[in-house]
C-alpha cells in the first residue's frame, strides 16, 4: 500500500473513532473529574469549617506552644511555638529514619548473605530470624521493645554503672590457655574447610568458629587484659542511658576540618584505585587507606590539639541522675523494632539478589584462584546490587513512614508532637494534616531520586 492509500484511508476514519482523538478526550475528561472533585473537597471542608466558626490558616505557626519535649536536638522549650515543635519533630524523625536506614542496611545484608552460608547452624539461624521478624506486626515488636525490655530496667537511683575500662598486662597462665583453644579451633575449622561438605564437617567448621570466638574473649575479658574498676560515668536505667556530654573547646574545628579532608581524600582514592584496577587489575588497599584518611588524620589532629573536647559527667543525686546526655528508652525501642523489622525484608531481597547471579560467575572466579570471600565482594555483589536496590528502596521508604508507629510507644516524632499535640491544641486539622502529609510525601521522593540516581550508576552498561 502507497503512502497516499494510507493518508487516504487515515482521512476517512471518523474522529469519534481516532485512537488519538479519544484518548485525549479520555484524560480530559479525567482531569476535569479530578479537579471537580478536589473543588468539592475544600468547599465541603471550608463550609464545615465556617459553620464550627473554626478559624484556617496557619496563624497558629507563631503562637506559643506551652507544652515541653523532653528530645529536641535544637533548642526547645514550653515558650516556644508551634512552629518550632514541627522544626522539633522533623529532625526527630529524620534523625531516627537515617540511622535506621544505615543500620537496617548492614543488619539485613550480614543476615541475606548468611543465609546462603554453607554453615548449617548459621543458615538455619538466619532463616529462624528472617521467618519470626517478618511475621510479627512492628507494632507488637516495638511495644515488646519498650514495656518487655526496657521498661523493667531499674530506677534512676538503682542504675546500672559500667566500669571503667583500663588496658593491664595479662596473665600467662591465662593467655596460654585461651591460646590453646584458638589453635585447637583454628585447626578444627581449617579441616572442615578443606574437606568435603557434610554434617560432620559444617558441625566442626562451626565448633571451631564458635572455639576462637571463645578464646579471643576469654584472653579480651579475663586474661587480664582488660581490667575493670571505678565508674565510667555512664548509667543504665528505665529512662534511659545517660551518658558524659561532649562540649568543643578551641582547636576542636581542626579535627572537623581533617575528618572533612579525610572523607574527601578517602572518595578521591577510592575513584582512583578502581580506574587503576580497571585499567591494569591490581588492586589497591581502599579498605586501609580509607580507615587511615577518616579515623586516623582526625585522630592524630586531636591528640595534636590537645585533645579540645570536655566531658560533663552525669551526677548522682537522691532519686535521679543530673546532668550528662541522655538517650531515651522511647528512641532506642524505637530504633530497635526499625532496623531489627526492615532488616528482615532486606535479608529476603539481598538473598534473592545474590541467587539472581549465574553460578558461573562463581565457579569462574574460583577456577582463577579467587577465595569465596573475593568472590562473593568482586563478582557476586556487584552483580546482585543490580537486582537489590530497586526493592532496597522499597524498604527505606517503609522504615521512614513506619517511624510513624512512635506515638505508641511515646517517642517524640512529627506525628506525635504536630499531628498529635499541636492538632489537638490549635484544632487545625486540614492544614496540619495536609503540612504532615507533604513531609512524608517530601521524604519519600527524595529518598526514591537518590535511591534511583545510584540504581542507574550501577545498572549493567552494554557495550
Amino acid at each position: 500500500m502507497t503512502d497516499a492509500a494510507r493518508r487516504e484511508e487515515t482521512a476517512k476514519v471518523s474522529l469519534l473513532y481516532d485512537p488519538r482523538v479519544r484518548g485525549i478526550a479520555f484524560q480530559a475528561l479525567l482531569l476535569a473529574f479530578v479537579v471537580f472533585l478536589v473543588y468539592e473537597a475544600v468547599t465541603n471542608a471550608l463550609t464545615n469549617l465556617n459553620q464550627q466558626k473554626i478559624a484556617t490558616g496557619f496563624g497558629f505557626w507563631d503562637t506559643v506552644s506551652g507544652f515541653d519535649i523532653n528530645q529536641a536536638l535544637i533548642d526547645y522549650s514550653a515558650t516556644s511555638t508551634y512552629g518550632r515543635a514541627f522544626w522539633v519533630g522533623l529532625l526527630n524523625t529524620l534523625l531516627v529514619a537515617s540511622i535506621g536506614i544505615v543500620l537496617a542496611t548492614f543488619l539485613g545484608f550480614a543476615i541475606g548473605v548468611a543465609r546462603l552460608s554453607s554453615n548449617w547452624i548459621v543458615a538455619k539461624l538466619s532463616m529462624i530470624y528472617v521467618e519470626v521478624i517478618r511475621n510479627v506486626p512492628l507494632l507488637l515488636q516495638l511495644l515488646f521493645w519498650y514495656n518487655a525490655v526496657l521498661k523493667p530496667l531499674p530506677e534512676p537511683r538503682n542504675s546500672i554503672v559500667m566500669p571503667a575500662a583500663s588496658l593491664g598486662a595479662p596473665h600467662a597462665l591465662a593467655t596460654a590457655l585461651c591460646a590453646a583453644l584458638g589453635l585447637a579451633g583454628w585447626f578444627a575449622y581449617k579441616r572442615a574447610k578443606g574437606a568435603e561438605d557434610s554434617t560432620a564437617t559444617m558441625a566442626m567448621a562451626t565448633l571451631g568458629s564458635i572455639a576462637m570466638a571463645l578464646a579471643a574473649a576469654g584472653w579480651l575479658f579475663y586474661g587480664g587484659l582488660l581490667r575493670f574498676a571505678g565508674e565510667s560515668g555512664v548509667f543504665l536505667n528505665n529512662r534511659g542511658l545517660i551518658l558524659p556530654r561532649p562540649s568543643a573547646l578551641a582547636g576542636f574545628g581542626l579535627v572537623v576540618g581533617a575528618l572533612a579532608l579525610g572523607l574527601v581524600g578517602a572518595f578521591l582514592f577510592r575513584s582512583w584505585a578502581r580506574k587503576r584496577q580497571e585499567a591494569t587489575g591490581k588492586q589497591a588497599p581502599v579498605g586501609l587507606a580509607s580507615l587511615a584518611l577518616i579515623v586516623g588524620l582526625p585522630a592524630l589532629v586531636f591528640f595534636a590539639a590537645g585533645s579540645p573536647i570536655e566531658w560533663a559527667y552525669p551526677q548522682r543525686s537522691r532519686f535521679n541522675l543530673q546532668g550528662g546526655l541522655q538517650v531515651y528508652p522511647e528512641f532506642v525501642a524505637l530504633l530497635i523494632g526499625l532496623v531489627t523489622y526492615t532488616a528482615g525484608f532486606i535479608a529476603e531481597i539481598v538473598r534473592a539478589g545474590i541467587l539472581a547471579v549465574s553460578k558461573g560467575q562463581t565457579e569462574a572466579a574460583h577456577a582463577l584462584g579467587l577465595r569465596p570471600g573475593p568472590t562473593l565482594k568482586l563478582v557476586v555483589i556487584p552483580q546482585a546490587m543490580r537486582v537489590i536496590i530497586p526493592p532496597l528502596t522499597s524498604q527505606y521508604l517503609n522504615l521512614t513512614k513506619n517511624s510513624s508507629l512512635a506515638v505508641f510507644i511515646g517517642y517524640p516524632d512529627l506525628v506525635q508532637i504536630f499531628t498529635g499535640t499541636v492538632l489537638n491544641q490549635t484544632g487545625q486539622a486540614v492544614e496540619v494534616v495536609a503540612l504532615t502529609m507533604l513531609v512524608y510525601l517530601t521524604i519519600s521522593l527524595t529518598t526514591a531520586a537518590f535511591m534511583n540516581w545510584y540504581n542507574a550508576r550501577k545498572a549493567l552498561v552494554e557495550r
